[in-house]
């Protein structure tokens, strides 16, 4: 079947639902987006697959076109909000009672991307869990405080960006101090989820059919000793998140000075390069808090990606790179991790 502009698709297995789809929320369309969505309700699809096959990878082609430079931060945002409005939408549709636990679910602190772990909320309610869905960004203080006041019987913990490990490695900590069992979940956590295992998380789940199914089959487990895992980081760990400002504003200055480029630049680009340098000292000290140099050669590849969309050369992530390391020099596991990541881009 095909789709003329303006109507509603009614199969998943037709490409032009997704276009079509795609379209209103890239285009701020919430009534379309709502009417794609609800008009699959009425035909009988699943909520699951509406959510997994539609709005999941929807969103992933959201993220893949601002990583593009071909969608602005800001239509990135809105689109975002757009599938917020339709999950809600199938949400509403989709009444479940409570039959099995209670489990909550939340963004690490300092952790935005909501709508994944949201996507799993609807999909594990609809399974019968009693859902506590606390957003993104919540500290973890509140989040113990929140499991002490409802004990739940899990916590669903995400993180989608490797520079929230730490404080994933403390909310987890958290959590099973106070007895609650956690599942991590999000590329975050690393490839198969393997920093989610190093900061003690009882489980770990690669989406969220996977975590639908441990949590109903393989829950709760037992819950060992919280402090196993609870110290990680070492002094060069310690010593970058200390000096963070300083790494930063010193490479700024030595930048202006040795990237005969950056006198050109504007504000708006000033302001971008103090940000990828920010971002170079955080996964660094990602990377050497679980002790995995995986955790900056992937940060390194992916931003040599998405600052060529930009029109940025690698040479100009390279003296990003080279220009932290001198101030590094006293720290082999930082220098080598820095070496690896300018080796990746001379590649």
């Amino acid at each position: 079947m095909t789709t003329s502009p303006g109507t509603s698709a009614r199969s998943l297995d037709d490409p032009a639902l997704h276009e079509h789809y795609l379209r209103m929320v890239g285009d701020g369309d919430e009534y379309g987006a709502v009417e794609v969505v609800t008009g699959l309700l009425d035909d009988g699809v699943a909520p699951q697959r509406i959510m997994l096959d539609l709005i999941a990878p929807a969103q992933g082609r959201v993220g893949d076109l601002w990583a593009a430079n071909e969608w602005s931060i800001a239509r990135e945002h809105a689109a975002t909000a757009i599938s917020e409005r339709a999950l809600a939408a199938v949400a509403a549709r989709s009444p479940a009672r409570p039959s099995r636990g209670r489990i909550t679910m939340a963004c690490v602190d300092g952790e935005w991307h909501a709508l994944p772990v949201r996507i799993l909320g609807e999909m594990l309610r609809l399974d019968g869990w009693r859902v506590d869905f606390l957003g993104a960004n919540v500290p973890g203080p509140h989040l113990v405080t929140h499991l002490h006041q409802t004990g739940p019987d899990a916590v669903a913990l995400s993180c989608m960006i490797a520079t929230r490990l730490p404080r994933a490695h403390a909310a987890i900590t958290a959590c099973r101090s106070a007895g609650v069992p956690v599942i991590a979940g999000g590329r975050g956590f690393g490839p198969d989820g393997r920093w989610a295992q190093r900061l003690g998380a009882d489980a770990w789940a690669a989406g969220a059919p996977e975590a639908v199914t441990r949590l109903a089959r393989n829950w709760p487990p037992v819950v060992g000793d919280p402090y196993e895992t609870a110290f990680l980081g070492d002094e060069e760990y310690t010593y970058v998140v200390r000096r963070r400002g300083d790494l930063v504003r010193t490479a700024l200055d030595r930048l202006a000075a040795t990237y005969p480029p950056m006198a050109a630049y504007d504000q708006r680009q000033h302001d971008a390069t103090v940000e990828d340098l920010g971002h170079i000292v955080d996964f660094l000290a990602a990377a050497l808090y679980v002790d995995d140099a995986q955790v900056f050669t992937d940060f390194v590849e992916w931003t040599a990606v998405v600052l060529a969309a930009r029109q940025v050369p690698p040479a100009a992530l390279d003296v990003g790179l080279r220009l932290v390391g001198e101030q590094l020099r006293d720290f082999p596991a930082a220098t080598a991790m820095l070496g690896t990541g300018r080796s990746l881009l001379a590649r």
